[in-house]
């Protein structure tokens, strides 16, 4: 684990905007091997729908779907999606933001439940050039599957 200062931040997921999260749950699992770990969820904050993925030895992807037009992502969903964030965990949240925050990164969300992370508390950054940074000091996922070891 890296430690910059005090606060030690690694990478938890990926965050991908896609169209439909059945399409999207079919590329990543065809192309590249990756399983469902969890349910499908709804975030009626960001007014989206998620799901994580796993291959065993590679980051976590999340992918993300609007719920409808007022979604943030619906514009970039339309246009055909991408990667949309990296998520980082830390061991305390309110640390970490204010580090990344003395470093010269904006918070473009405050602290608020994650419905994805059984609504554990969650905030945006951003850093240029075109970095979302999700921050989260959790590693609870809602709707976790049992997964057969072999598949991870």
């Amino acid at each position: 684990m890296i430690h910059h200062g005090n606060e030690p931040m690694v990478i938890d997921h990926i965050g991908f905007v896609v169209k439909r999260l059945d399409e999207g749950i079919e590329q990543w699992t065809s192309l590249f091997g990756y399983v469902p770990i969890t349910e499908k969820v709804a975030n009626t904050r960001q007014k989206v729908n998620v799901i994580f993925l796993a291959k065993k030895d590679s980051c976590l992807v999340k992918l993300i779907e609007p719920s409808d037009k007022r979604s943030p992502i619906y514009q970039f969903a339309l246009k055909g999606g991408g990667l949309h964030h990296i998520c980082f965990r830390c061991t305390n949240l309110a640390a970490g933001i204010e580090r990344l925050r003395k470093k010269g990164m904006r918070v473009i969300a405050e602290p608020q439940p994650g419905e994805a992370f059984e609504n554990e508390k969650i905030a945006f950054l951003y850093a240029r050039p075109g970095l979302n940074i999700e921050l989260i000091d959790t590693d609870k996922k809602a709707g976790r599957r049992e997964i057969p070891d072999d598949l991870l």
